[in-house]
């Protein structure tokens, strides 16, 4: 049993936590609000002349459920002037197969596959970044992860910010989307709702400065000052990389007004846990200042926290009030990003859900620093400042926990 002095110091730190939570989702309504302002200024102001030959390139490794249903919404895009390019490791890729049978339905939509063999760099990914940039026929690239879904109006939505010439890049928000099970549907609300509530507080206090890997568009010139796609070999967070390189070489980074499905993939307890710590890993090493500040975001653990203590004390009401604040503070939030943001299909589950999600994302959080390997794609890897990644000698299945 705890003594009750350190009962009252528990319940202060859990009192602190909800405050400087409150003061967070203060700033997240307000970003909700300016996002939702500027989406209504675009939508009046859109450039209908302005329709650049663009590029599409999609990194792909391996087959996806519903990868070929993915696919085919790049090809129904609403758009004049686009091509389409893929590239994996090998021809025989079950990813890239697919996509040659989802690009022989639209035989109008120009499309290349390409293949790099063993990547050059520790991030696979941008091996295929290199290759399609050197086969692509335009200036501007819109780079799209395969376990994305778009609506038809997506390149048109994300090519309009490049009308103006100060613009490098163009990020988008985007909703998980999960229709099995429990782990993925709080994974799909963490980034339906943490995910943006971060995003849009950022792009309120200093501007978009990092990019977000559902979709990244950039202007070819742009690449070409940061030294080329290869700059972003050696890191983790290559989103983040190429958004902060854009940014740091003088031009702006958009947030697009468009929101597009992120599919989680991830349907077990194991494979979501281990997904979330490593993202959470990541940011820790792209961002250290503001992942150690993400601890003061999070409200139904310090809820938790401070009610649990005032039960101790013999405060029960105040114990239940402190509990019930920090559920409905996130449930509030949840409801309002859900709704006015990302249009969230499933709006009462997320809800209902995105409690629960919140003190599970102070875990994956407190978890991020337990160490500095990940695994990717069947590897192990350290990181380190800046989030580069460095190879170890352990293979996957020496590692315990990611």
């Amino acid at each position: 049993m705890i003594s009750a002095r350190i009962a009252v110091i528990l319940m202060g730190l859990g009192i602190l936590g909800l405050i400087s939570s409150t003061v967070f989702t203060g700033l997240v309504l307000a970003g909700a609000y300016r996002f939702a302002a500027m989406r209504r200024k675009r939508r009046m102001t859109v450039q209908q002349d302005f329709h650049p030959l663009v590029s599409l390139l999609k990194p792909l490794h391996g087959d996806e459920p519903n990868l070929d249903a993915h696919i085919a919404s790049f090809f129904e895009q609403d758009y004049p002037s686009f091509e389409i390019l893929f590239c994996a490791r090998y021809a025989d890729d079950a990813g890239l197969q697919t996509a040659r049978r989802v690009a022989a339905r639209y035989p109008s939509i120009p499309a290349k596959f390409l293949t790099t063999g063993e990547p050059s760099y520790i991030n696979a990914k941008v091996s295929s970044l290199e290759k399609m940039a050197a086969a692509a026929a335009s200036d501007i690239f819109i780079i799209s992860d395969s376990d994305v879904r778009v609506t038809p109006n997506y390149i048109r939505d994300v090519v309009g910010p490049f009308a103006d010439a100060k613009v490098g890049a163009v990020t988008c928000l985007y909703r998980g989307v999960a229709d099995e099970g429990l782990w993925s549907k709080l994974e799909a609300a963490g980034m339906s709702i943490e995910m943006t509530s971060g995003v849009l507080v950022a792009n309120m206090i200093e501007g978009m400065q990092f990019t977000l890997g559902p979709t990244m568009a950039v202007r070819r010139s742009c690449v070409d000052e940061m030294g080329g796609f290869g700059y972003l070999g050696p890191y983790c967070a290559d989103d983040f990389v190429l958004g902060n390189q854009v940014a740091l070489h003088g031009h702006e980074v958009v947030l697009s007004d468009h929101v597009i499905d992120h599919i989680v993939l991830n349907l077990s307890f194991t494979a979501s846990v281990k997904h979330q710590v490593r993202w959470m890993k990541s940011t820790r090493f792209s961002r250290p200042k503001g992942h150690f500040g993400t601890s003061l975001t999070f409200a139904v653990p310090f809820g938790l926290l401070a009610g649990f203590a005032a039960w101790f004390l013999g405060l029960p009401y105040l114990a239940l009030a402190l509990i019930a604040y920090g559920i409905v503070a996130r449930a509030v939030m949840a409801a309002i990003l859900g709704k006015a943001v990302v249009d969230e299909r499933h709006l009462m589950r997320t809800i209902l859900l995105y409690p629960l999600r919140d003190l599970l994302g102070f875990v994956y959080w407190a978890a991020s620093y337990a160490s500095s390997k990940i695994l990717w794609r069947g590897h192990v890897y350290r990181l380190s400042e800046g989030g580069l990644m460095l190879p170890t000698e352990l293979e996957s299945g020496q590692l315990t926990a990611s």
